[in-house]
């Protein structure tokens, strides 16, 4: 006999009768060698006695049913997933209120908390070791050598032309005006605007009205010098730059990074 005409889900598809011979075709259990249903001869293997049991599926049910569960778009792996790209903390909390498994809670939360550690601790602290730009002075030579390659300029020279010795090494007699603090200095990076915000204005030692900034890069220290030290300064052209000081005084005039600088 031949199974319900509504019988072809796959629960029924486990359905087995061993003492009967099975149509390959329309799954009919039959006892003839013929399928009353579809005509077909029943196969040798598909005999009773012959037959392999089916495989039994593994199904959730509650109550005798299989159970759906409806989850809310902002509980959803993916809005979860996109979450933690802009929020790791977010995305944690509407994990933990979401109902997927525990250990699938688990195993996303440590994804996620690893990429907060990533993103906000590690990279930061990678980039900033790495865009530190080199400092305005070269440090890479000895005070004898670094003296050494300065060719000594007037200060007339240097104010008239300071992009002619823009990154050269230079050494220059001045007398010191005013020194001040910049509180913005537009030749600065974000990281050395900290460490070489002191500024010096001088002037040239012989009397003449030639105004230099002297940008305070030293490599012995600050000599806190006060006005009308006569110094002879050892450094490299930053050609001419503008400077805020903490007053609101604007400084505009070709400058000097000083790495030496030594008191007449």
């Amino acid at each position: 006999m031949g199974r319900m005409l509504g019988a072809f889900d796959q629960e029924n598809d486990m359905i087995d009768r061993p003492d009967l011979n099975k149509c390959p075709e329309c799954g009919c259990f039959f006892a003839q060698d013929e399928c009353p249903l579809c005509g077909k001869t029943c196969p040798e293997e598909m005999k009773a006695g012959n037959r392999k049991p089916p495989k039994k599926q593994k199904y959730k049910y509650d109550n005798g049913y299989r159970t759906v569960m409806f989850v809310n778009w902002y509980h959803r792996w993916w809005f979860i997933l996109l979450t933690a790209f802009i929020h790791p903390l977010i995305s944690i909390v509407l994990l933990i209120t979401s109902p997927h498994k525990k250990a699938h809670k688990i195993i996303a939360v440590c994804v996620a908390v690893l990429y907060g550690i990533i993103t906000n601790l590690v990279i930061p602290f990678y980039m900033m070791k790495t865009y530190i730009p080199d400092p305005p002075v070269d440090t890479s030579l000895s005070k004898q050598e670094y003296i050494s390659l300065c060719e000594e300029v007037s200060p007339e020279e240097f104010y008239r032309t300071p992009d002619k010795y823009n990154d050269k090494f230079v050494s220059m007699e001045l007398v010191i005006v005013e020194k001040f603090y910049a509180s913005y200095d537009v030749y600065d990076t974000d990281v050395y605007e900290q460490l070489y915000n002191t500024y010096y204005v001088c002037k040239d030692s012989e009397g003449g009205t030639f105004t230099i900034l002297m940008r305070n890069c030293l490599q012995e220290g600050d000599a806190n010098f006060i006005a009308n030290d006569v110094i002879t300064i050892y450094g490299e052209g930053a050609g001419d730059v503008i400077v805020y000081a903490e007053n609101g005084t604007i400084h505009r005039s070709p400058c000097v990074n000083a790495a030496y600088a030594y008191i007449e």
